[in-house]
C-alpha cells in the first residue's frame, strides 16, 4: 500500500479538535492501522490545545501526517516560533499542563523545528509496519499477498495499491483463489462448507485475540 502524505489547514480553536480526531480515524483505518488511532488522536488534541493555549484561540495552523519509515510522523504547524511547548510536573491536583507530557509518554519521539515564521512541533509513533508500503496484518496477510501476487500472474495489479481499482481487482483476484481451494478441498473428498466454518471460526477468534 501507498501511503501518501497529507496535510489540513485549520482554525485553531476547541471545536475544530474532534473534526481532527475523525479525520486521523478515518486516514489511519484507510493506512490500515487501526493501533495508532488513539495515540494519535490524543497527541493531536494535546498539541492543539497548547497551540490554543500558549498562541492564541483561532491560530492558523496546520496538521501535517506522512509515514517515516515505519512510523507514524504528526506535524502541528502555527506562526509562533518563540511560543515553544514545555515538558511540565504539574500537580496531581492540577486541571491542566499535561499536554506535551501525554505527547511525551505516548510517542517514540517528539521535537521542535523552527522556522524564521512558524514552529513545527512534530512526535512520531511507532507501527507495526515491517516497511513504508508494507502492511501491519502478520504472517498470515504476509503469505495471502504472496499467493495473491502469483495467482494474479495472469491479472496484474496496478502499482498504486491503495487505489479503488487495484483493490477491486485484488478483491476479485482473492475471491478466484478461494473459489478454487474450495473445488480442490472437493476433489480431494472434503466438505467446502466446513471448511469455511473452519476457516471463519478462526479467522473470528483471531481477531477477537489481537482486539
Amino acid at each position: 500500500m501507498q501511503r501518501k502524505p497529507w496535510e489540513v489547514p485549520f482554525l485553531a480553536e476547541p471545536r475544530e479538535v474532534a473534526g481532527l480526531r475523525r479525520v486521523l480515524q478515518m486516514h489511519m483505518d484507510f493506512w490500515g492501522l487501526p493501533e495508532v488511532i488513539a495515540a494519535a488522536q490524543v497527541c493531536v488534541s494535546e498539541m492543539v490545545t497548547n497551540v490554543i493555549r500558549h498562541v492564541g484561540d483561532g491560530t492558523p495552523a496546520t496538521l501535517a501526517v506522512s509515514i517515516q519509515g515505519t512510523h507514524v510522523r504528526l506535524e502541528l504547524r502555527d506562526p509562533a516560533p518563540r511560543a515553544l511547548p514545555t515538558l511540565l510536573a504539574p500537580s496531581e491536583d492540577a486541571e491542566s499542563g499535561r499536554g506535551m507530557l501525554l505527547v511525551d509518554e505516548l510517542a517514540d519521539r517528539w521535537g521542535i523545528t523552527l522556522r524564521p515564521d512558524a514552529k513545527v512541533v512534530w512526535c512520531e509513533l511507532a507501527t507495526t509496519l515491517t516497511s513504508p508500503s508494507g502492511h501491519t496484518g502478520g504472517p498470515r496477510v504476509t503469505r495471502s499477498e504472496a499467493l495473491l501476487t502469483s495467482y494474479a500472474a495472469r491479472r496484474p495489479l496496478s502499482a498504486e495499491t491503495n487505489s479503488p481499482l487495484s483493490v477491486a481487482v485484488a478483491e476479485e483476484v482473492a475471491i478466484d483463489m478461494i473459489a478454487d481451494l474450495l473445488h480442490w478441498l472437493r476433489a480431494h473428498g472434503c466438505d467446502p462448507d466446513e471448511a469455511l466454518d473452519r476457516a471463519q471460526t478462526h479467522y473470528e477468534a483471531e481477531l477477537d485475540a489481537a482486539s
